[in-house]
């Protein structure tokens, strides 16, 4: 999807800067201005989803990390290992 905006908003551009009269241009101007802040927030989730976490602690692991100790889903990865 966000390579399908990018797409659309470089065409946009394209033909903003092609045409010959003002109403067409600015038309396209301001579809390519709202293609570019799409574009960079379809990227930017991307970015944030590929870095966050897939499941989160329970509050028994948060209690034994802040006591500096490993939480029990670790320890059982690492047994299987």
């Amino acid at each position: 999807m966000r390579w399908l905006l990018l797409v659309l908003t470089v065409f946009a551009f394209v033909l903003c800067f092609t045409r010959h009269s003002a109403g067409a241009w600015g038309f396209w101007l301001l579809l390519g201005l709202v293609g570019v802040f799409a574009t960079a927030l379809a990227f930017v989730q991307v970015r944030i989803a590929g870095n966050a976490r897939h499941e989160s602690l329970s509050e028994y692991d948060l209690m034994r990390l802040r006591e500096g100790k490993p939480p029990l889903k670790h320890e059982r990865a690492e047994r299987q290992a």
